[in-house]
């Protein structure tokens, strides 16, 4: 029996939109050699979005968006256009509280304080924007039954615009936090 698998992974020297292609190929590629059928995307605006619907055709894809609010009360940054493109192109929208904020964003800005979902945030920034946003919208669209608790999935996302970060893991609930766990990295920024 076999104690390892040696895989590349995909460090870009830049992040941000211009490495979504790449990002979409090695995810594919991987999903493809896992067997994976769940995907979940952050899109801020749809654009994104709609470039994985587009390029992951048959796949159980779900594309995560800010919640409305996120810029400015009552504002939701993704157009109501693009949502229905998404839709059209068989992927499923998720629109909700982030993991990582919610109430606790709240009580940051009002005293001027961290608790522990912040610094949770905080520490996987550490390995990229990317990563901290992938594990957020995972536990975002598993809390929503939108993909599997039970299997591996992908889960992809940027750095302010675009793909630049793909992530192999184990989703779970918010609830059950410590129960995700990052089997891989597919793609990162190695800058961040």
């Amino acid at each position: 029996m076999k104690l390892s698998v040696d895989k590349r992974i995909l460090y870009f020297k830049v992040p941000g939109e211009q490495c979504t292609q790449e990002t979409f190929q090695r995810a594919k590629e991987r999903a493809e050699e896992l067997g994976i059928k769940d995907l979940v995307v952050a899109s801020t605006t749809g654009e994104t979005g709609i470039k994985a619907c587009e390029y992951f055709r048959g796949y159980n894809l779900t594309v995560v968006s800010h919640y409305t609010g996120f810029k400015e009360p009552g504002v939701q940054q993704m157009s109501l256009e693009n949502r229905e493109k998404i839709r059209k192109l068989g992927g499923r929208l998720l629109t909700c509280t982030h993991a990582f904020q919610g109430v606790e964003r709240g009580i940051r800005e009002k005293f001027a304080t961290a608790y522990p979902v912040e610094i949770m945030a905080q520490t996987l920034r550490l390995f990229g924007e990317g990563v901290k946003v992938a594990v957020e919208i995972s536990l975002m669209a598993a809390d929503a039954g939108l993909i599997p608790h039970d299997r591996e999935i992908i889960a992809i996302a940027g750095t302010n615009r675009g793909a630049d970060t793909a992530l192999v893991l184990q989703p779970a609930n918010t609830t059950r936090v410590f129960s995700l766990k990052v089997k891989e990295i597919i793609a990162k920024p190695r800058l961040n």
